[in-house]
């Protein structure tokens, strides 16, 4: 299976064929519809027009469900859809989840256990037996001086035959990671950072775009 979303995250609709049918679980030959991994929530697609009303990786390949009496078979030619705005949402909270993540490392040394990217948020949690919030000042300084620099988000397999993908942003870091990902550090945009306290020893960072009206495509 092709995923499209990875050479191409802008492209919103794919004309593919049915790989294989059981009941109502679809695979296709290639596709453009994310399913949750890494913490990102699934795209929502539909195929020939049927809502998709679940997705699941199953090693290498992504399965997806429609509604009974699909009336799709085998070697049918179809046509994929993603809700763009969502998926674009989707992108930029990933990446900007991303780079918070990688700045907290480096300045607190922190363990990460949990993390979740959503279309209107995401968050991360750590183990942290402070407040973490006086620190976000100086995570959002190092935070936006990379986002006005607008760098070149690189993207690529450091292992094709088990689809191991990282993003690269030169002179800063390279970090493994499945996601989909904007094409620069600009498209992300500028986000709010918000404390909450999760349990002893526990701190989330929810995180937010300040605009999220941009959309591409």
């Amino acid at each position: 299976m092709r995923k499209v979303f990875w050479d191409n995250p802008y492209q919103q609709s794919l004309t593919t064929k049915v790989a294989e049918v059981s009941g109502n679980r679809i695979l296709l030959e290639e596709t453009i519809a994310f399913s949750f991994s890494g913490g990102q929530e699934s795209d929502k697609a539909s195929i020939n027009g049927l809502a998709v009303i679940d997705s699941a990786k199953e090693g290498l390949l992504i399965y997806y469900t429609l509604e009974e009496g699909h009336g799709l078979s085998f070697g049918d030619t179809v046509t994929m859809e993603i809700d763009w705005p969502r998926r674009y949402r989707l992108m930029r909270l990933h990446f900007a989840a991303e780079l918070i993540l990688e700045i907290v490392t480096r300045k607190l040394d922190l363990q990460k256990i949990g993390a979740h990217i959503g279309e209107s948020k995401a968050r991360i949690d750590f183990v942290f037996d402070k407040n973490i919030s006086p620190y976000f000042v100086d995570i959002l300084a190092e935070y936006n001086e990379i986002i006005k620099r607008d760098e070149i988000i690189q993207t690529g397999f450091s292992d094709e035959a088990n689809q191991r993908r990282f993003w690269k942003i030169d002179g800063f870091a390279e970090v493994p990671c499945g996601g989909t990902h904007v094409k620069s550090t600009a498209e992300v945009g500028f986000v709010t950072l918000k404390r909450k306290n999760i349990g002893a020893s526990k701190e989330r960072i929810e995180i937010s775009l300040v605009d999220d009206s941009i959309c591409v495509g």
